[in-house]
């Protein structure tokens, strides 16, 4: 079959054809047949046949990074960043989900490059923003979406080592470094993380780590798992994929000319094709992202699982949280609408209710909801707190400012909601 194959494991999935009007995506017969086969997208199901660029191309954009990481591996591979499809064969052999775009090279097998002490990790780390992912290294191939300098990575079980993976081996974690813009971002992002588990919410397990001067995150991937001494694969997709949007259109206020998904598209798409419990998981996930003031909460960062046959799709593990009020000049605006208020200091009760009632949701269980995870959030800050202190970087200057900073907009979201305000206006 001419075209560029995509595996899972050493399954041809399907192959990406070039064609006068863009690429195009068809699942291999074979593959169509596997009793235990997986949907690549919810956009692409397995019964269908040739889905077009105006499919295809979005699904491989959001598996793509953003903005100047996107440049940089650009520049590295020599590839315009307008070619997603040769983007894509340079840097899909280890992506989010399970799938590897590419045949691997004659003679190449997966493996693992150990990353020797702390000093190579740290010149790793300084080196990304340049070469983002490792990009141009021999045998790597690794993509994740987003703007943020990250790097998959795996964990050596025999060991505290981290390695790079090779030649579409999969990797176990991704490591986050700490920003130059948002000081403190990587105990700032355990706290959240480790508090919503600590809510009751499903959440990737994290710690952190130090490598010279620099300190990092690291982020436990709910996509691979262990069996049998070795590392597999799941299937996922995020929201944008799912409802078949480019990146650019992540936030459902944006200037790209094309909408972005509001509250009510995301539960819709849960309530139509994933199981009962993921409405539950998403609006408590919607109710958290305010409680921490989490104003990136978009359309990337909520996922979706894609299990085999006969399974049906759930929501992920969360991911990317952060709280952005103890920084200055960052916005104060969710990514979606709640009842048509974006400012989370103004979530008002009604605002809640006007969502429940879009998003075909009962009021008085929402509002449940979210005065029940305001007082959890409330009891568990400070011990989340604790638990960011004892990991392997350690505290931060700016921890307790975060933790205040949480616990500041989780009262006011409770007060806000037994005591309305209708004067105040929305979409402030």
């Amino acid at each position: 079959m001419n075209g560029i194959p995509v595996f899972f494991e050493a399954a041809e999935v399907g192959t990406i054809e070039s064609g006068p009007d863009g690429p195009s995506f068809r699942y291999s017969p074979r593959w169509q047949r596997t009793p235990r086969a997986f949907d690549v997208s919810l956009t692409m199901p397995l019964d269908g046949g040739l889905y077009g660029p105006g499919v295809l191309v979005p699904w491989l954009l959001n598996l793509m990074p953003e903005g100047d990481p996107l440049r940089a591996v650009g520049r590295s591979l020599g590839v315009s960043t307008e070619d997603v499809v040769g983007l894509a064969t340079r840097i899909g052999g280890e992506t989010a989900g399970a799938l590897s775009i590419g045949r691997p090279r004659e003679g190449e097998h997966p493996g693992y490059r150990r990353i020797a002490d702390a000093a190579a990790l740290e010149r790793i780390i300084e080196e990304l923003p340049r070469k983002p992912f490792l990009a141009g290294d021999d045998g790597v191939s690794m993509s994740l979406a987003g703007t943020q300098d990250k790097l998959p990575v795996a964990v050596d079980p025999a060991g505290p080592d981290l390695r790079v993976p090779l030649n579409g081996a999969a990797s176990t974690h991704i490591l986050k470094p700490d920003s130059d813009r948002l000081f403190g971002s990587v105990q700032n992002e355990a706290l959240c993380m480790v508090l919503a588990r600590r809510a009751g919410l499903r959440a990737a397990s994290v710690t952190t780590g130090t490598a010279g001067r620099r300190s990092y995150l690291l982020v436990e991937r709910f996509d691979r798992f262990p069996q049998a001494g070795t590392w597999r694969r799941s299937h996922q997709e995020d929201f944008c994929q799912a409802l078949g949007l480019p990146p650019a259109a992540k936030y459902e206020h944006n200037q790209t000319g094309t909408r972005g998904p509001s509250l009510r598209d995301l539960t819709e798409l849960s309530r139509a094709r994933l199981t009962p419990r993921s409405t539950v998981e998403l609006v408590d996930a919607i109710v958290f992202n305010v409680l921490i003031a989490n104003v990136d909460a978009h359309a990337k960062n909520y996922a979706i699982s894609l299990p085999f046959r006969p399974g049906q799709p759930s929501l992920a593990a969360l991911y990317d949280l952060m709280c952005g009020a103890a920084w200055d000049g960052i916005t104060q605006n969710q990514s979606q609408s709640i009842g048509g208020q974006r400012n989370g200091r103004h979530i008002h009760g009604r605002h809640w209710d006007r969502m429940a009632a879009d998003c075909g949701l009962g009021a008085a269980a929402v509002r449940r909801r979210v005065r029940a995870l305001a007082r959890t959030v409330l009891d568990e800050t400070d011990a989340a707190s604790r638990e960011v202190e004892a990991m392997p970087a350690g505290g931060h200057a700016m921890l307790g400012q975060f933790a205040d900073a949480i616990r500041r907009r989780a009262t006011t979201v409770l007060g806000n909601l037994e005591v309305d305000a209708p004067g105040q206006a929305d979409d402030g």
